[in-house]
């Protein structure tokens, strides 16, 4: 976790953040790490390959996908975050709703809870969060997985996502969160059209104006396949697009589940902003 305050401190680089599902049914690696082995050697590998963070979700959360319980979600991320941290020093996000499930996570090794509900699911988060002094990814989702692709509908999508990550950061201050320790997430796909999408990663300045740093994540994600019609398998060429534009517009973190092509578009895209050096 020390690495990522210092990283704050500094901004200096793009932070890359793998992906690790240990699901049967995310929307694109779901059930690809079904053993705990195999996950935390995935999670090494992505380590080699560059990511600065790995991400552990024991959920989905495509669209449409129903809620998992609480014991069922620890029984996925706990021997996962308990191999990792027992073979490296990276920094480990949980990604999780619960709170049980994420001070179980902090407890084996993570440093940073990544809450598609931005911290409203769970009453408690929030002070598991702030008692335990770790880092929490506040990320904007109109309704919840189940529901949120039905029928999105935003009068003004960025200012209103704008406005719902300003009020979470307050939120999450007032809970007792130290402001230097939480990120924002527009949250690409959740809650959102094709033409939302695209709004908000043409106008990413708004998002980084909040003064958090800023995490994008559009790794092979549905609004890539309706432009380029092709399934999740073959989105990778306009996932490393999307990206090296983010970065270019002031994201702080990328998301992705190919860490390799990631860490590459990140640092090239990097040197384009007026801020790198």
């Amino acid at each position: 976790m020390e690495q990522l305050a210092e990283w704050v401190r500094k901004r200096d680089r793009v932070l890359v953040m793998g992906v690790l599902n240990v699901t049967p049914d995310s929307f694109y690696d779901g059930g690809k790490h079904a053993t705990v082995s195999d996950a935390v050697g995935h999670a090494l590998a992505m380590v080699e390959e560059g990511a600065d963070i790995v991400d552990v979700g024991g959920a989905s959360s495509r669209p449409g996908a129903y809620p998992v319980g609480v014991d069922e979600e620890l029984e996925r991320v706990g021997p996962v975050i308990e191999g990792i941290r027992a073979r490296s020093d990276v920094a480990i996000s949980v990604d999780t709703t619960w709170a049980a499930v994420a001070r179980a996570a902090i407890a084996s090794g993570a440093g940073m809870v990544n809450d598609i509900s931005a911290l409203r699911f769970d009453p408690d988060l929030a002070s598991v969060v702030a008692e335990m002094g770790v880092f929490a990814v506040l990320m904007h989702m109109q309704g919840d997985p189940q529901s949120m692709q039905v029928s999105p509908s935003y009068a003004n999508p960025v200012g209103e996502i704008r406005s719902f990550l300003k009020e979470r950061l307050q939120a999450a201050v007032e809970a007792g969160i130290s402001g230097e320790r939480l990120i924002v997430d527009p949250g690409i796909g959740f809650g959102k059209r094709l033409a939302h999408n695209l709004a908000i990663l043409r106008n990413l300045s708004e998002f980084t104006s909040l003064g958090a740093p800023l995490l994008v994540g559009v790794s092979r994600k549905g609004f890539l396949g309706e432009i380029l019609d092709l399934p999740p398998s073959e989105r990778l060429e306009g996932t490393i697009a999307v990206n090296a534009i983010a970065v270019a517009c002031g994201a702080d973190i990328l998301r992705v589940h190919d860490v390799k092509e990631g860490r590459r578009t990140a640092d090239v895209a990097h040197r384009l902003r007026s801020d790198a050096t």
